[in-house]
C-alpha cells in the first residue's frame, strides 16, 4: 500500500461528494485506515493520521479512538509531533477522563524543556484542560516560567498562572509575589496577562488588596497613555486598546471597593475615560459599560454617579438592543442609591416599553415600576395601561401584578385605585393574579360612598361583555351585595341609567348559562342572585326558580350552593334576611392587628426550614387531621383548606422571637390530655405587644415504667382561628417523669370565638405504634375573650 492520504487530500474528497451518504463513505474508510495504521503502530505517519482524524471530529464524527495516538506523539521527541499531539489533546480529552493525567509528565518534561516553543505548547494545553491534580503537580514549573526573559512563555505562562488559580484557590499564595514584579512589564501581552492575573488573585483572596493598591499609579499612569496615545496594532474600530482598558478598570473597580482614598485617586481619571471614550462603537461602548461598573461600585463621588447615570441613559437612545438591554439592567442596579438621577431618564425608559424585543420589554417594564412614586403615578399608570393592551401574552400577568401593587401604594384617592384596578381588568382579562378579585371585593367593600358609582359602573361592564372573567366575578359581587342601590340609580359621577330588577336578573342569569363562564364566576353569580332575594321584591319567585333549577347541576360546587339555597326558602326562611345581609364594612384597627400577627408567624415561618418530621407525615395524615372537627355540632365545620393545621418551625423559642418576658400566671394552666401514662398540659401567655395572639406552650410527661419514643403532637382549630406549632423540644419521653418535652403554639382568633381544639397524638411504647385523639373544650374564658 502507498502512503496515506494527506489532510488536504481528504478536505478535498470530503468537499468534492454530493450527498451525505457519500461524506458518511468517504469518512468511514478513512477512519478504518487510520485504525489500521494505528493497530500497526505506524509512527512515521502516527501525526498525518491524528491531524485527519481531528478534522474528522471537527465535522461531528466520533474520533475517541486517537486519544492514546495523541499521548504517544507528546512524548515524540519531535516538534512537528509534539504539535499535533498536544492539538489532539486540547480537542479530544477534558479533565472528566482518566486519559489526561497520563500527560503529566510530558507536560513536566516539556515545562522544562530548552526550547520556547514546545514550552508554550506546553502551557497552552494545560491552561486549556489541567485539572486539580495536574495544576497541583505543575503549578511549581509554571511559577518558574513566569521569571523567564522570554516575552513568549511568560505570556502564556501568566495566562496558566490564572487557569491555576481558578481550579486551585489554595495555591494563591505562590502567585501574589511574582504578579506584583509582573505588573511592572513593558511588554503588552505579559502586563494584559499580568492585570488579569492580578484581578483574579484579589477575588480569589481579598487579603491580598491592600497589597496591589500600592500599584494603583501604575495602573493609572498605564491607562492614561492609552487614553493620550494611538496604537493601531491594538486598537479596534478607533478605540486604543479596549481590551487592556477593561481589564484595567476591572482591577481598579476590585481594588477601590470599600476605600474613599482609591476612589479619590482615580476619580478624575475615570471621568476623563467617562467623557473621552467614542460611544459609536461596540468596543467604546465595552470601555465606557466598565467605566460605569467601576463607578457604581466604588464609593466615587456623587457628580461621577450622575455621570454614570447619563452614559446609561445614552446607551437606551442606541439601535442596538443588546446595550439598552444592559443599560436597563444597569439603571435598576443604581434605582435605589441614585433615584433622582435615573428618574431623569424616565421618558427614555418608558420609551423601551415600545420596543418589540421582548428582554428589552421585561427589564424597562421593571425598571418604570420602581421609578413610580407619588407624584408621577397617574402619568405611569397610563403607560401601564397603553403597554398593557398590546405587551406580550407572557408579560401580562407581570405587568397586572406591578399596577396593581403602584396603585395599592401611590394611589391618591379611592376611586382613582378603584378605577384603576377594574380598567386592568378589563384589559388583562384572566392575565391576572390569584388575589386580584378578593383584593378589589375588599377595597370596594371599604368605600361605602362610592358602591352606588361602583356597581353602575361594572353592571354597564358586565351587560356590555362577560369574556373577562375576573371582572365579571367583581362584577356579580357586587351586584349581590349593591343591587338596591342600582335600582335606585343614585349616582352623581356616572350618567343614571333605568335598571328593573329583571334586567338585573337577565343580566346574571346569561352568566350562569354562558358556555365561557368558569365555575368560579358561575358560583359568584348564583350567591349574588341569592342576595339579591333579599334586595329586590318582585322577583322572588323567580329567583327562587334559578336557584332550583341549579340544584340538580354536574357542577358539585354549584350543586351544594343551590342545594343549601333552597333549604334557605323552605326551612329558614324566616332567617333569610339576616344570613343574606350586606357584609359588614371591615374594622381597621382589627385587620391592621390582624396582619401584623399574621406577617409575624409568616416572617418566622419563612426564615426557617421546615421540620423533617413535619415534612415527612404522609398526605393522608395531615389531611385527616383537618377534618378532625367536622363531628362537632356547636360551631362550622372544618374543611380541607379552610381550618389551619400549621407547620412546625425548627428551633427557637418564643422568647426569642418576641423578645418579651412573658407573665405565665394571668391564665390558668390546663391538662389537656391524660392517658397512656403521658399527661399533656396545657400553659398560656400573651405577649404585651400583640395582646391578640395567644401563645399556648405545652408540656408533655410520661409516668409510666418505660420509655416512649417518636413522640408527635399535632392541633387542628376551627377555620376562623389561625394556629402554628413551633417544633418541639425532642420526641424521646423517659419513663417515670424523667424528662418532658416541650412545643410552643400561637393562636390567633380574630373573631374571639370559644377556642376548641382537636389533639392527634402518636408515639411508640414498647415497641407499639400508638395514636390517639381527644378534643380540648376547656379552655379558660381569658384565652379567647
Amino acid at each position: 500500500m502507498g502512503p496515506p492520504l494527506r489532510l488536504h487530500e481528504l478536505i478535498r474528497a470530503i468537499r468534492s461528494v454530493k450527498t451525505q451518504n457519500e461524506e458518511r463513505e468517504v469518512i468511514q474508510r478513512e477512519c478504518a485506515e487510520i485504525r489500521s495504521s494505528f493497530r500497526d503502530e505506524d509512527s512515521v505517519y502516527r501525526g498525518r493520521s491524528v491531524a485527519k482524524l481531528l478534522y474528522v471530529h471537527m465535522l461531528g464524527y466520533p474520533a475517541h479512538f486517537g486519544q492514546m495516538e495523541c499521548l504517544k506523539l507528546i512524548a515524540s521527541p519531535r516538534f512537528t509531533d509534539k504539535r499535533v499531539g498536544y492539538l489532539g489533546a486540547m480537542m479530544l480529552l477534558d479533565e472528566r477522563q482518566d486519559a489526561h493525567l497520563l500527560i503529566t509528565n510530558s507536560m513536566k518534561r516539556d515545562l522544562e524543556h530548552s526550547s520556547a516553543v514546545v514550552q508554550g505548547l506546553a502551557l497552552c494545553t494545560l491552561a486549556c484542560l489541567g485539572s486539580v491534580e495536574m495544576c497541583r503537580d505543575l503549578a511549581g514549573e509554571v511559577e518558574h516560567l513566569l521569571q523567564t526573559a522570554n516575552g513568549h512563555v511568560k505570556k502564556k505562562a501568566v495566562l496558566c498562572a490564572v487557569h491555576i488559580i481558578r481550579k486551585v484557590p489554595d495555591l494563591v499564595e505562590m502567585f501574589i509575589p511574582t504578579s506584583e514584579m509582573l505588573l511592572a512589564e513593558k511588554r503588552h501581552g505579559v502586563f494584559y496577562g499580568a492585570v488579569l492575573l492580578a484581578t483574579e488573585i484579589c477575588q480569589q483572596q481579598p487579603a491580598a488588596i491592600k497589597g496591589f493598591r500600592k500599584i494603583l499609579p501604575l495602573l493609572l499612569q498605564k491607562l492614561k497613555q492609552i487614553m493620550s496615545g494611538y496604537s493601531p496594532e491594538h486598537a479596534v474600530s478607533g478605540v486604543t486598546d479596549p481590551f487592556l482598558q477593561v481589564r484595567i478598570l476591572r482591577l481598579l473597580r476590585v481594588l477601590g471597593q470599600n476605600d474613599e482614598s482609591i476612589c479619590d485617586a482615580m476619580s478624575d481619571l475615570l471621568a476623563q475615560v467617562s467623557t473621552c471614550t467614542e460611544t459609536q462603537t461596540n468596543a467604546g461602548n465595552a470601555v465606557l459599560y466598565e467605566t460605569v461598573l467601576t463607578i457604581v461600585e466604588t464609593k466615587s463621588a456623587s457628580g461621577l454617579r450622575v455621570l454614570a447615570v447619563n452614559i446609561l441613559g445614552r446607551f437606551l437612545l442606541s439601535n442596538d438592543k443588546n446595550i439598552r438591554f444592559v443599560a436597563l439592567t444597569s439603571l435598576q442596579r443604581l434605582v435605589q442609591s441614585d433615584h433622582a438621577a435615573v428618574q431623569r431618564h424616565r421618558q427614555t425608559i418608558v420609551e423601551c416599553l415600545r420596543q418589540t424585543d421582548i428582554s428589552v420589554n421585561r427589564k424597562a417594564l421593571d425598571l418604570c415600576f420602581a421609578l413610580v412614586n407619588e407624584t408621577n403615578i397617574r402619568v405611569m399608570m397610563k403607560e401601564f395601561q397603553r403597554f398593557l393592551q398590546s405587551c406580550a401574552p407572557e408579560l401580562k400577568e407581570q405587568c397586572t401584578s406591578g399596577i396593581f401593587l403602584c396603585s395599592e401604594k401611590y394611589s391618591p384617592s379611592k376611586r382613582w385605585h378603584i378605577d384603576t384596578i377594574m380598567d386592568t381588568l378589563v384589559t388583562a382579562g384572566e392575565s391576572v393574579r390569584d388575589d386580584a378579585v378578593s383584593h378589589l371585593i375588599q377595597l370596594i367593600s371599604g368605600s361605602s360612598e362610592l358602591h352606588g358609582y361602583i356597581v353602575q359602573r361594572l353592571y354597564k361592564a358586565v351587560r356590555k361583555d362577560i369574556i373577562q372573567q375576573p371582572l365579571v366575578q367583581v362584577a356579580a359581587w357586587c351586584i349581590g351585595e349593591y343591587g338596591d342601590l342600582l335600582l335606585l340609580g343614585a349616582c352623581e359621577e356616572e350618567e343614571p341609567i333605568q335598571v328593573t330588577e329583571d334586567d338585573v336578573l337577565d343580566v346574571l342569569e346569561g352568566v350562569l348559562q354562558s358556555h365561557i363562564s368558569l365555575p368560579s364566576t358561575r358560583a359568584y353569580t348564583l350567591t349574588a342572585i341569592m342576595k339579591l332575594s333579599t334586595r329586590f321584591n318582585s322577583t322572588i319567585n323567580r329567583i327562587r326558580r334559578v336557584v332550583s333549577i341549579y340544584g340538580c347541576c354536574h357542577d358539585v360546587e354549584l350543586q351544594q350552593r343551590a342545594v343549601e339555597y333552597n333549604a334557605l326558602f323552605k326551612k329558614y326562611d324566616h332567617m333569610r334576611s339576616a344570613i343574606l345581609e350586606k357584609m359588614p364594612l371591615p374594622d381597621k384597627s382589627t385587620l391592621a392587628e390582624t396582619e401584623t400577627c399574621i406577617g409575624e408567624i409568616k416572617e418566622n415561618t419563612e426564615s426557617q426550614p421546615k421540620s423533617i418530621s413535619s415534612a415527612s407525615q404522609p398526605a393522608s395524615y395531615v389531611t385527616d387531621l383537618l377534618g378532625l372537627l367536622e363531628e362537632s355540632i356547636d360551631s362550622t365545620p372544618v374543611t380541607p383548606g379552610l381550618s389551619s393545621i400549621s407547620q412546625n418551625v425548627p428551633n427557637g423559642s418564643l422568647l426569642d422571637l418576641l423578645d418579651e418576658t412573658p407573665n405565665p400566671a394571668a391564665v390558668p394552666s390546663i391538662v389537656a390530655y391524660n392517658n397512656n401514662g403521658i399527661q399533656v398540659e396545657f400553659s398560656f401567655m400573651r405577649p404585651p405587644s400583640s395582646p391578640a395572639l395567644l401563645v399556648l406552650n405545652s408540656c408533655a410527661t410520661n409516668s409510666s415504667s418505660s420509655d416512649i419514643s417518636d413522640f408527635q403532637l399535632q392541633a387542628a382549630v376551627p377555620k376562623s382561628v389561625q394556629i402554628q406549632l413551633q417544633a418541639p423540644s425532642g420526641s424521646l419521653l423517659p419513663a417515670s417523669g424523667g424528662g418532658s418535652v416541650t412545643q410552643s403554639i400561637r393562636i390567633l382568633n380574630p373573631q374571639k370565638v370559644p377556642l376548641r381544639m382537636r389533639l392527634r397524638l402518636s408515639f411508640t411504647h414498647n415497641g407499639n405504634l400508638v395514636q390517639d385523639m381527644c378534643e380540648v373544650n376547656n379552655f379558660p374564658a381569658e384565652t379567647w375573650q
